[in-house]
């Protein structure tokens, strides 16, 4: 495995491929691919997705960071993704490492290695990409030779499960930072320092955080004590912010796959950052201030990908499309223009609040989609409670208004679980959605169908609840059957998500470093893509708990107090901790924030402390 060269990868994944399933996951030859002269440039990154190519691929953040580390013409940025399980035993079987999609090399000699952490379920696979590209787990044992390996994305602002395996975690938006730190990398390959002075020089970068230089204490009855930070690196790492949207880098020219991926069709992200504030909601924290972009630059780069993509659907993407101040005019704009050449819009998050039966009937001009819908509780006292901002009229109006322009299928998220949530919140989800199907039915729509989606809530740091446990597994199975119950209607079907998986979550969500140890034994004893149903291991995670004496239950379903020690706490979103206190308590008073945008500023603390500001183009 160890002098094995791209073009004998090639050849023997050609023998084998026809024999996988969706071999074009692993071809990388598609149409918008980048490939670069390996000896004519000077840095060589490979971009990781921990889960399969047509998960990874429908991430706008990969179509981002893959342009943006091929933009200058001295970086070359290549893909991986996880192999599914028939292609890693191939690849086990022929001894063929881990190689990156366009050039077929394998990852170990790439300079730099960047994860995104997506999901707390897909760190078994981050472990198990670098154990088929022969690269060592830990970052102690790794030598010059090797990549670095760092990581990024919303898990990222509590990555110290991940800690050891990981040399540095970048927080925040990266379009600024990354072309630095590529720079950065280009400058050690000239000039070699040791690992510390280089790492060292990287903790000066706006939103790198180097684990090692970060100690953590304990206390005896397992909480943490303190965390002290090495004298020559910040105390704090605050994020990377982009400060003007419409002057950040966008590729207007993705990869068009040759399979079907979960999204496929063009996306623009319109604005980013939500201020809704939803308790429950770590993007909506995470991802402030909100920024929008001009219609101006989303018509501009809509024409380029059109061009460049050939897609008949573009999806306007952001954590509330509704939301976005221009979103009408911009609609009008794309379909006046491009509705000849059969190009549709999505909106794939819609809030209740903002659906109107104009833009319902504008975004049906060409074709129809489904509408989603996500009242997350059941009663109004609950969605203050979570600060969601949405009313049973809203519900009722949004629906009328779908029914009416011509829909007959309409999905409902909903959460169970939510911090103080009453037995009346749970009949409550089984009353709305039998109210949807009933006014669907009044109106006259054939076919409805109305399907309900629970999720269990999973308490994330960086938000008001992060002080919250968990509810038991035993006590959501039973909310989970009774509403299976309630909601037997030949109109409504009801999905919900596994316990036991979102058990797992909130461990790592609201985990430490002493994971690390049981990440790797569950890892080691056959756990991978834990997200995906028919590969998750539950009982080889309790054993892998019970063999390292930790106990599960204590980061899942434990609540913490104000003044407890968090695993996250050195790491800063931009929002204070003192304004995730104020609104854990409004919470319990059931009191509403609103929303800053149009009411007077709730003290985030995000934009007089980092120098950004709210910026809205209508």
């Amino acid at each position: 495995m160890s002098d094995v060269t791209a073009a004998d990868i090639r050849k023997q994944v050609e023998i084998f491929l026809p024999k996988v399933l969706k071999p074009s996951r692993y071809l990388g030859s598609e149409w918008n691919s980048i490939h670069k002269d390996w000896e004519k440039t000077t840095v060589h990154m490979a971009f990781a997705f921990p889960d399969v190519y047509e998960v990874g691929m429908s991430h706008l953040g990969t179509r981002i960071l893959y342009a943006l580390g091929n933009s200058k013409e001295n970086f070359l940025c290549e893909r991986v993704f996880a192999p599914w399980i028939d292609m890693e035993e191939k690849m086990r079987e022929k001894n063929i490492p881990l190689y990156a999609l366009e050039s077929f090399r394998p990852i170990r000699e790439f300079d730099v290695v960047g994860f995104t952490l997506q999901y707390e379920m897909s760190f078994t696979n981050i472990l198990n990409m670098l154990d088929l590209a022969g690269i060592p787990l830990r970052a102690k044992d790794r030598g010059p030779e090797h990549p670095w390996i760092i990581a990024g994305g919303p898990c990222a602002f509590n990555p110290e499960p991940l800690a050891p395996f990981i040399d540095f975690f970048m927080l925040g938006e990266a379009e600024e930072t990354l072309p630095e730190l590529l720079q950065l990398f280009e400058e050690q390959k000239k000039n070699p320092v040791s690992r510390e002075e280089f790492l060292l020089k990287t903790a000066k970068i706006q939103g790198a955080y180097v684990p090692e230089f970060y100690e953590v204490q304990y206390k005896s009855d397992g909480r943490l004590e303190k965390i002290v930070a090495d004298s020559r690196v910040p105390k704090t790492v605050e994020k990377a912010i982009v400060h003007n949207l419409d002057e950040a880098f966008f590729p207007t020219d993705p990869i068009v796959p040759y399979m079907e991926i979960v999204h496929d069709r063009m996306m623009l992200e319109v604005m980013r950052g939500c201020s809704r504030g939803c308790r429950f909601c770590q993007a909506g924290m995470i991802y402030r201030p909100v920024r929008e972009r001009s219609p101006e630059t989303l018509m501009r780069q809509t024409e380029e990908l059109v061009k460049s993509t050939g897609y008949e659907e573009i999806s306007l993407t952001s954590l509330s499309t509704g939301d976005y101040t221009c979103v009408q005019p911009l609609i009008h704009g794309i379909l006046d223009k491009y509705s000849a050449e059969k190009v549709s819009v999505s909106l794939p998050s819609l809030r209740l609040d903002s659906f109107g039966v104009g833009l319902a009937r504008e975004v049906q001009k060409v074709r129809k989609s489904g509408l989603t819908f996500a009242p997350e509780a059941g009663t109004q006292r609950l969605r203050d409670v979570i600060n969601k901002g949405v009313t049973e009229e809203n519900l009722i109006q949004a629906a009328e208004s779908a029914f009416k322009a011509g829909w007959s299928t309409i999905k409902l998220y909903f959460m169970i679980g939510l911090p103080t949530e009453t037995q009346e919140d749970i009949d409550g989800i089984a009353s709305l959605a039998k109210k949807v199907a009933e006014l669907g039915t009044k109106l006259g729509r054939r076919n409805v169908k109305v399907t309900v989606s629970t999720s269990s809530f999973v308490p994330k740091g960086h938000t008001p609840f992060q002080w919250e446990p968990q509810e038991g597994m035993a006590s959501l199975e039973q909310k989970q059957h009774y509403l299976k119950e309630k909601l037997r209607d030949r109109r409504i079907k009801y999905n919900y998500h596994d316990v036991k998986t979102s058990y797992l979550e909130a461990v790592f969500a609201k985990g430490d470093r002493r994971l690390a140890d049981s990440l790797e034994w569950a890892f080691k004893n056959g756990c991978k893509f834990d997200g995906w149903a028919e590969h998750f291991k539950y009982d080889t995670w309790l054993e892998s708990f019970k063999t390292l004496g930790l106990d599960p239950h204590f980061y899942a379903n434990r609540a913490t107090d104000y003044d407890d020690v968090l695993p996250w706490d050195h790491l800063e979103s931009g929002v204070t901790k003192r304004f995730l206190i104020t609104e854990h308590r409004r919470a319990l008073q059931e009191a509403r924030t609103l929303d800053c945008r149009y009411e007077d500023c709730t003290g985030c603390g995000i934009c007089p402390g980092r120098g950004v500001q709210i910026d809205l183009k209508g």
